[in-house]
């Protein structure tokens, strides 16, 4: 397989074909090495426009979709980023390259420590990887100039939104399968937001979430 004509492919077919115009997202796709970041197993569907299962109930995001996330973000150098679900790491390095810093937050302790070493071999440094429950956002680390969630909710916790500076950005997918809206929020002022919703697509449901009208004791 020939991994570099795959990863042109994959940028021209795919992603730019879907809107991603952005040449700095378009030439990180073609610098950071996906292959790197999926299973071993998985090497050859890395650049295909498919979801890439990881185990433990959590998969990747397909690569158009990575793209357009992080065209939607329009991060800036001096950005502060929170990721929710982390993942393999991939879409942490893509908001890493473009932004200040990273913390991403994984549930499960062995994605986080996978997602751990393929960044330590990207050398990514200004990515922090956090194993605990994201859902609610990490408030340690708050506030943060743009927030994005790997996998979709409901609605968009509070909690999440109370975390973004002014003039921050946060990204998710909300609703119900089979067809979500990819939503940015940007926050105005001080509990002032405004949403618009970019796209329609469907991805797994955040983990610890509630569900709209359910409630957790």
């Amino acid at each position: 397989m020939n991994l570099e004509q795959a990863r042109q492919n994959m940028v021209e077919q795919q992603i730019r074909t879907w809107e991603v115009l952005d040449q700095e997202v378009l030439d990180l796709l073609l610098t950071i090495r996906r292959e790197d970041f999926v299973p071993p197993a998985s090497v050859k569907l890395a650049f295909a426009e498919t979801s890439i299962p990881l185990g433990n109930g959590a998969a990747m995001l397909t690569p158009a979709l990575e793209a357009k996330f992080v065209q939607a973000l329009q991060l800036r150098k001096s950005d502060k980023v929170l990721e929710v679900g982390t993942g393999s790491g991939f879409m942490a390095a893509l908001l890493g390259a473009r932004s200040d810093h990273v913390y991403t937050v994984e549930i499960e302790p062995a994605l986080a420590a996978k997602a751990r070493e393929n960044l330590q071999r990207e050398c990514a440094d200004n990515v922090t990887v956090i194993e605990g429950d994201g859902a609610q956002g990490w408030p340690a680390q708050a506030p943060y100039d743009a927030i994005v969630l790997s996998g979709s909710v409901a609605q968009i916790p509070e909690a999440l939104l109370e975390q973004l500076k002014v003039g921050g950005r946060l990204l998710a997918v909300v609703g119900d399968a089979p067809l979500m809206q990819a939503r940015l929020v940007t926050c105005l002022a001080d509990g002032q937001f405004q949403s618009v919703n970019l796209f329609e697509t469907s991805i797994p449901r955040l983990r610890n979430v509630p569900e709209r009208g359910k409630f957790y004791f």
